[in-house]
Formats: structure tokens, sequence, C-alpha cells
């Protein structure tokens, strides 16, 4: 029990980076703000349901901690890339590919 909400705690938070990085890009409050915060939510209700961790109290402290922190992770590395004098995007996948390509 405590290894699968571990296991899915972290793939939470490394979920939600990308959503992070997109969501500090944009402006607050946005269509495009709500949905970097509300697209992986579904995924993640998905997980609870189809692994052994269910809803149970106690997960919901992992679960919620995992999402804010990969999310402030995210904006976190969008700004360290903004410094490094990277361009960037709104996708933390292309303009990691591009950053490697040079």
């Amino acid at each position: 029990m405590w290894s699968t909400l571990i296991w899915v705690t972290l793939l939470v938070f490394v979920m939600n980076i990308p959503f992070g990085y997109w969501r500090a890009n944009v402006k607050k409050f946005s269509l495009q703000w709500v949905l970097a915060v509300h697209i992986p939510v579904p995924f993640i209700i998905a997980l609870r349901i189809f692994t052994t961790i269910g809803f149970a109290w106690y997960t919901y402290v992992f679960m919620v901690g995992a999402f804010f922190l990969g999310q402030r992770l995210g904006g976190l590395l969008l700004m360290s890339m903004r410094n490094s004098g990277s361009e960037t995007s709104s996708c933390l996948f292309m303009d990691l590919y591009n950053c490697f390509k040079q």
C-alpha cells in the first residue's frame, strides 16, 4: 500500500512539472492558466481509482503536495531557463530540446 502511494505521488509530481512550466508562462487566470492547472486532475483521479490507494484521507496530503510541488518546480524551471538567456515558449519539452540542440 505505501509503496504504491509513493510511486503514485512521484508520478503526480513528475506529471505536473510540464504543466507548471506552461502555467508560469501565461497570464494568471487566463484560459491557458486554468487549463494548465486543471488538465492533470482527471489523470490523478484515474490513478487513484486504478491503483490501490483510493481516496483515503491521508493520501490527500501526498497527492496535493506532489501536485503543487510539481507545478512550482515547473515554474522555477521556466524562470531558470529565462535567466540563462534561453529563448522560452510554453512547452518544456521543446525548450529542453532546443537547449540541448545548440
